[in-house]
Parts: structure tokens; sequence; C-alpha cells
């Protein structure tokens, strides 16, 4: 027998487990020695490399109630996975159970209730296709790809939150299954500190198998800015970006990228990779004359390399960067929420910036406040509504001889932009495994005790602990 066969031999213990869910199961189980193992334990971020003993790919509620109740019994690591992609890679994890809900691509849209029920396998994209035909949409992130799943559990930043809230301000309810295989229906009236904890408290509450969102009309066309200014007066394009930011209608949620040209065919190839200041920003309403001029302080800041700036499908938008993060490169991101941007954080974030490894990696400012701020703070598990800010630094490469360069340069450019910081951190931009120890008390805040709370109350013997404290 070969070394790597030894290595990826299944143990007694790991057979028992496939074998009882075989038992039963109407999904695919797939362990060490199945055909299909690799790619089925694959994930978006190259740099994740880790080889669960077994993958449940889950078919519907059922079948998770059945690898939940196996999981009681056999008691390995566990991890949950939902469609599209998560940086930390922690929905795979080393020799458990991986609960693979990627398979799980139900989605109903009620255009008079102005509903969506979606499964957790389903990605942005596949959800605004379904409810763009009504001219309807529920705020996701920036990404097609993204997860709703993990997006909204983690409270869920996008282009118009501003104007609509965090994905998970959105919900209505969603289905679960706890750690004692039991199926509930969370919502603001039924089980309401479960449906505290889904809204922004990530995971570890138990596996969430359907979410029903509020839809709001919008679409399918939309005004967006998207404007490309010169780097090398990178620092006042930010000082001006962030200026207009303070005085943006809530129809506006600005961005700001320091990033590189995207090598696209439209843009004259004398520019494309070189590095540039990108601003985007979307008009939460019709096209027409109010929408041209909210976006356009976001095009008058300096003078433009390139004005992409127009309307489009919001399909089409929300789209337009998923090609810029394909599957199987590696990628680091970590995050910091700030209450404002000083002449000083913008010089050191330019700074770190400008010692970029490589043209994929990038620096993200997005403007909270507006309909995020207006909800509670108490109202869900989300800890950061009364930020203004949130900088992300995030590394993407291709060769793994660069792992230590690249994530060594957003570590760095992350801890320089620490005394800046309001000491949060969001959830889906957190990290590694490793990253987690400094991130007790960074990501829920004030809400970590009632949130810790409530995972002891449904799930007391601690199956999904260790999924709940990882990035």
């Amino acid at each position: 027998m070969s070394d790597q066969q030894t290595v990826t031999a299944t143990s007694p213990a790991e057979q028992a487990i496939a074998d009882q869910l075989r038992a039963s199961f109407e999904g695919e189980v797939i362990d060490r020695g199945h055909p299909g193992y690799d790619e089925a334990r694959t994930v978006w971020n190259g740099l994740i490399d880790r080889r669960p003993a077994v993958i449940a790919r889950c078919s519907g509620t059922a079948d998770v109630v059945e690898a939940v109740e196996v999981a009681r019994k056999h008691r390995p690591v566990v991890s949950i996975r939902g469609g599209g992609h998560q940086v930390a890679g922690s929905g795979v994890c080393d020799d458990g159970l991986v609960i693979d809900l990627s398979a799980m691509k139900g989605i109903h849209v009620d255009p008079v209730a102005r509903t969506a029920r979606a499964q957790p396998g389903v990605t942005w994209g596949e959800l605004d296709r379904e409810t763009q035909l009504h001219g309807l949409f529920t705020p996701g992130g920036e990404i097609s790809a993204t997860g709703i799943a993990g997006l909204t559990l983690g409270g869920g930043l996008g282009f118009l939150m501003r104007a609509y809230g965090l994905s998970c301000d959105n919900l209505r309810s969603v289905e679960i299954v706890t750690a004692d295989g039991t199926v509930h229906t969370a919502s603001r009236e039924r089980e309401p500190d479960l449906f505290w904890a889904v809204r922004g408290g990530g995971r570890g509450v138990g596996v969430v198998t359907s979410f029903e969102f509020d839809l709001q009309p919008l679409g399918p066309e939309v005004t967006g800015a998207l404007v490309l200014y010169p780097y090398e007066n990178a620092e006042a394009v930010v000082r001006a970006w962030r200026d207009v930011t303070l005085t943006a209608p809530e129809t506006v949620t600005p961005e700001i990228l320091l990033w590189s040209v995207p090598a696209d065919p439209a843009i004259p190839e004398e520019l494309q990779r070189a590095k540039c200041v990108l601003v985007g920003g979307v008009y939460a309403g019709p096209p027409g004359a109010e929408a041209a001029a909210a976006v356009a302080p976001l095009r008058e800041l300096a003078e433009p390399l390139m004005d992409l700036s127009g309307t489009m499908p919001y399909v089409t938008l929300q789209s337009a960067n998923t090609w810029r993060f394909p599957d199987g490169e590696r990628y680091f991101m970590k995050s910091h929420f700030m209450d404002e941007l000083t002449d000083e954080a913008i010089r050191t974030l330019v700074e770190w910036d400008a010692r970029r490894p490589t043209p994929e990696s990038l620096t993200v400012i997005r403007t909270l406040g507006g309909a995020v701020g207006r909800v509670g703070s108490d109202e869900s598990a989300f800890a950061h509504r009364s930020a203004r800010y949130n900088v992300s630094i995030d590394a993407g490469w291709r060769d793994p001889a660069m792992d230590d360069e690249a994530i060594g340069w957003a570590r760095s450019a992350w801890d320089a932009m620490k005394p800046f910081s309001s000491g949060g951190t969001y959830v889906n931009f957190a990290g590694l495994g490793e990253d987690a120890s400094e991130l007790q008390g960074a990501v829920y805040g004030p809400h970590e005790e009632r949130l810790e709370r409530i995972r002891a109350a449904y799930d007391p013997e601690g199956l999904f602990a260790r999924a709940a404290h990882r990035p």
C-alpha cells in the first residue's frame, strides 16, 4: 500500500459513521475511499486543504437531522458547509464530519407577499436571478458566488445596506436543526432567542436548512457609480471619498477599493493590472435624474482614469467582480470596524496598501450607517451597528510559495490599522483558524455572553462548539 493510500484509509470509527449514514441517508455519503472525495473536500479558497473523515452531502432537512443524530452518537468534529465561498474555509474540517448543504438549492419566491424562501446551498447570484424576475431583491453581498447562508449568518454587508440594512436584517424566519436533532422554526415571534443568535451570530447554534427573507422592489435596472482614479493620488482620493460619505444620502452606500485595473478587453491594455483607486456606489431606487445626482459626488473626487458609471441590470452589477475571485486561488482577509477615518488612518492605510504583494490583493473600505444603524443594538447578534466604516485587508495570490509573504502583508497591514479601529472585527473577514484567539470579544462585542448562553441552551454537549469559535 502506498503512503498516500495509508494516509487516506478510512478508520473503523470513520467507517461506522459512513455506514450509519448510508443506512438512512437520501443524499450522498462521501468517505476517504470515495472516487469523488478530493473534489468534495475542495473549497473556493485554495489555501484550505483539509481532509474530513466523512462528508454528508444532504438532500434536504431530513438528511440534516440524520447527520446530526449520527454526530451525536459518534462525536466527531463537525463542520457545516453551505453554498458559495467562505474565506476561512471553516466549512470543512480535518478528520471529522462535514454536514454539506451545498446541494440544497431550493428557492421559492412569493411576489405578492414579497418574500423568498431559499435553502442554504443557494448563492446570491442564484437567489437574485429568481427574485429579479419580479423586480424584487433582498440585500446580499458584493459577489454573486457568495453563499446566502454564511453571509447572512455573519451579518451581511453589501452594496445597498444603508438603504435596506444587512442581509440578516431582512430575515423573517429560519428553519434550523439544533444539536438534539430537533427541527425548529425561529422568528421574532417563535423562539426569539434562537432567531436573535442566527442574525449575526455566525455559527454554532445549529444547522440552518432554510432562510425566509423579506423582499424589496428594486431593478431590474439600477444606476451605479464605478470610477477608476489614478493610484498616485490615492491618499487625496480616499480623503475626498471620506468627506463625501459624511453627507451621502442613505440611498447610496459608498465604497472605495485600492486595487488593480481589471485585465478586461474593454479596458485599454496599457491600464490593465496597474494599481488604481476604484470608487463605487449603487442607487437604491429606480434609474433617473435623482439616481444620477445621488451618485454624482463619487464621480467627482479627482480626474478619473475611467468612468464606467451608468445603468445596468442588478444581476449584472452583482456578478461584475465575481470573475476576479476565481475558485482555487489563495485568499486571506481580515477587517476592522471604524468609527471615523482620520487623515492619519488614511495615510497609514495607503502606505500599507502600496506594499501589496500581488495585483489580486486589495484594500476595501465600506460605509455603514443608515438602515444598519437604525436597528437596535440589542435586536440581533450583529454587534457593530454604530460603526461608520469597515476596512478589509484582502490578500489574493496564486503561488503557494507566496503564502507567508501574502498573509504576512495582510496581517501587518491589519496590525497597523488597529490603533484606528473601534475594536470590532467582521466575522466573515476574520482571518483563519489560528486567528480565533484574538477574536475573543472583537466579533460579538457585548453580545458574546448572551450568544454563548443561547449556544449552551441549544447545544449543551457542545456538538457544534468547535465550529462556533472559528472564523
